[in-house]
């Protein structure tokens, strides 16, 4: 009876903790969609900057210094999805939080251009329509504050649900070189705090393995003796990185 009065009241804050796109400073944008193969194919990361500087947002590409005084968490972190379709193109934008949850979803853009570039372009503008309607303002809020709060609330209610919580390696946090775990359809993409992708990880059957993928070198990721370890081969030899991760 406990563990359900517990697990009602966590559904009650989670519903309480409304995002709203006003409340963050600025847009990372990926150089790269998943339908597409090469950075800025089609002009598309071009295209989305400028149509989110169009919405009003701050914009910046994941492989940009961004200014000082932003924290991951109060950023914005866009992604376009495509909708496969006979004879048209659909693509629609989704706003994720620095945890991988999505914040905002736009309506889907179409186009029946038969040229990949202006399809896209044609679509993804279709797309911005409801963004730009959204009137974007920031509001000022700490988002960061916000969820760090509500994790630690939640915190002890997953321990009095499941007493079979598995053991993550432990986090320092002051590590200059910390990065975080952000979610994937397939696994996790570990950025460093500019925030910048460093490495892409994919769930195998093991939760303290990975498979690890990082400046073209594909190895593993294994926790281990209480830390996590970026393992490869390279000339024959076994190398094995230590990497500091906060999932």
């Amino acid at each position: 009876m406990k563990i359900k009065v517990f697990l009602a009241l966590l559904f009650c804050s989670a519903i309480g903790f409304s995002q709203s796109v006003n409340d963050y400073k600025a847009v990372m944008i990926p150089l790269k969609y998943d339908f597409i193969k090469t950075d800025n194919q089609y002009r598309l990361a071009t295209l989305t900057k400028s149509n989110l500087l169009k919405a009003g947002f701050e914009a910046f590409y994941t492989n940009e210094q961004i200014p000082a005084g932003y924290d991951r968490c109060e950023l914005l972190y866009i992604d376009v999805k495509k909708d496969n379709a006979f004879l048209v193109t659909k693509l629609f934008i989704q706003f994720k939080d620095c945890y991988g949850k999505v914040v905002y979803t736009s309506e889907t853009g179409k186009s029946r251009e038969k040229d990949y570039e202006a399809a896209y372009k044609e679509s993804l503008e279709g797309a911005f329509v409801s963004v730009i309607g959204l009137h974007y303002k920031y509001n000022g809020k700490t988002v960061s504050s916000i969820s760090s709060s509500v994790m630690q609330t939640a915190a002890p209610v997953v321990a009095v649900a499941n007493t079979q919580v598995e053991e993550k390696p432990a986090v320092n946090l002051s590590d200059p070189n910390l990065l975080y775990a952000q979610p994937t359809e397939n696994g996790f993409q570990l950025i460093d705090k500019t925030p910048k992708v460093v490495m892409k990880l994919l769930k195998t059957s093991r939760a303290d393995s990975f498979i690890a993928i990082k400046d073209g070198i594909q190895g593993s990721l294994n926790a281990k003796d209480n830390q996590w370890y970026f393992e490869y081969y390279q000339n024959d030899k076994l190398v094995s990185e230590k990497v500091s991760v906060k999932f």
